[in-house]
């Protein structure tokens, strides 16, 4: 991604049992890309059981994530990885980018939190968002990030604890409330409304820019789309295909 030239990185992090920030989409081993420390595959009934926050990093290390071909990605490349520390992450990218001789990129981290699985697979929110801000301050990596959610919650406190760190309330599809009522419950103007793409339209756009957010929808992984949301006047595009772009 940082080769093709993107602006941002986005990812999402989770918690471990002795409180580890790590990069991973679920708190638990997703049966479509884990392969065992014994190197047998995970049945989908299982995966929830692989819970990541009742182990510690140094367990989790020993699953690979990288080898096994997804299902809904058929061209990525196989490698062998594991679930990295997001402190990790940032120094990977500044010895990149320091490389390549490029300008660093802004990091779009997801607090991965819902009501229904505090203190079963992830800490409390306040507790999230401060682990999780002690990276970033300890990395200097105030002016770099912007922290994204569904839970509200996380970001609340984000807000009233950290007021300087921008943020982006993610919305999806099925959300039955308005656009108006879901910023009463977040309770302030968030930097960015984040969408799914299927949400957007230009009266959309429109009432985001009216109130000073940005509007950036996910995900769009179809040329014709991504030109279209461009053409509408969206401020940036979540996607898995950066590539897309510039063909």
């Amino acid at each position: 991604a940082l080769s093709l030239g993107v602006t941002t990185l986005e990812m999402d992090v989770c918690i471990s049992k002795d409180n580890k920030v790590f990069l991973s989409h679920e708190p638990f081993f997703n049966h479509e890309i884990t392969t065992l420390p014994n190197g047998r595959l995970v049945p989908e009934i299982n995966e929830r059981q692989l819970n990541m926050y009742t182990m510690d990093y140094d367990s989790i290390i020993k699953y690979d994530v990288g080898l096994k071909p997804h299902p809904r990605f058929p061209q990525q490349q196989k490698m062998k990885a594991v679930k990295p520390l997001l402190a990790d992450v940032f120094k990977a990218v500044k010895d990149y980018m320091i490389t390549a001789k490029r300008p660093y990129p802004f990091f779009n981290i997801e607090t991965k939190t819902l009501p229904e699985g505090d203190n079963i697979y992830h800490p409390m929110p306040d507790k999230f968002v401060k682990l999780m801000m002690d990276v970033i301050i300890e990395n200097n990596m105030e002016n770099f990030v912007t922290i994204q959610s569904f839970d509200y919650r996380s970001l609340q406190y984000l807000h009233q604890h950290y007021p300087k760190i921008k943020t982006a309330l993610l919305i999806e599809a099925n959300n039955k409330n308005s656009f108006r009522k879901q910023l009463k419950d977040l309770g302030f103007t968030p930097t960015i409304y984040s969408p799914e793409s299927t949400l957007v339209i230009p009266s959309l756009i429109k009432k985001c820019h009216d109130l000073g957010m940005q509007i950036i929808p996910w995900t769009v992984n179809d040329k014709k789309e991504i030109e279209r949301f461009k053409k509408m006047g969206v401020d940036g595009i979540i996607t898995d295909y950066p590539n897309l772009f510039n063909e």
